[in-house]
């Protein structure tokens, strides 16, 4: 016998799932909650109190959210433990339960939903338009375009910040050992970690620090990224 479930219980008695998402943005909440509705579960990702990333099914990032917060019911626990190194979603959090909330509103009334010309909220975050253009490409977690001092251009996220400091690191290093071997400056780095790839790219003054999935094919990705520089020009 199917069990009627009405409203989320979790490990926050009496608060809704969009209460607790609520709360863990005010906390700066950085892990992940797992949700659990029927035979249907998703994992929600947060740093610094912001939604990163999302999963649910076969969805991922702003649709799996929707999805999610669509069940009438479930159970949530939390999981401070649980990372994501993944940062699919790039608009506030308000702004994603406004969203869901609006689209729920409008399937209740039977209209089709569709999507906003706009957000009503500003996004979390802003970034340079190579950056925006590259998070389009498959495979690739976050870009940041950083200054020669290593500060992040149009970009003040937790990932941005990360990302560029790892950026100026190797392109300080790289250089150093050109230098040494009387190869010159370096104009671009690879660097294999077990969690990602760090690609580098240098102009005359910038350089563009970008986070790849380390199982995929990077030649692939690297094309791909090529053909972008060529669009922004």
């Amino acid at each position: 016998m199917s069990q009627n479930i009405s409203g989320f219980k979790g490990a926050v008695a009496g608060l809704s799932l969009t209460d607790v998402i609520q709360l863990k943005g005010h906390n700066k909440y950085t892990g992940a909650i797992s949700v659990e509705y029927g035979e249907s579960n998703g994992v929600i990702y947060f740093v610094d109190g912001e939604i990163i990333h999302a999963e649910q099914g076969d969805e991922i990032g702003e649709q799996a959210i929707y999805e999610i917060i669509k069940w009438p019911g479930g159970t949530f626990n939390i999981h401070p433990e649980m990372t994501s190194n993944v940062c699919t979603i790039h608009y506030r959090t308000d702004f994603l339960l406004l969203e869901a909330l609006r689209r729920l509103d409008e399937e209740s009334a039977g209209a089709t939903a569709h999507k906003s010309a706009a957000p009503s909220v500003t996004p979390r975050r802003t970034m340079s338009k190579i950056a925006a253009r590259l998070q389009e490409i498959n495979n690739i977690t976050y870009a940041v375009l950083l200054d020669k001092q290593g500060a992040p251009v149009q970009d003040s996220s937790i990932e941005a910040v990360a990302l560029a400091a790892k950026g100026v690191f190797l392109a300080t290093t790289g250089s150093s050992i050109g230098e040494l071997m009387g190869l010159g400056e370096v104009k671009a780095a690879v660097v294999h970690t077990t969690n990602y790839n760090l690609l580098l790219y240098d102009s005359k003054q910038h350089y563009l620090s970008i986070a790849v999935k380390p199982d995929c094919n990077l030649e692939s990705v690297e094309a791909e990224i090529k053909s972008a520089f060529a669009q922004t020009k």
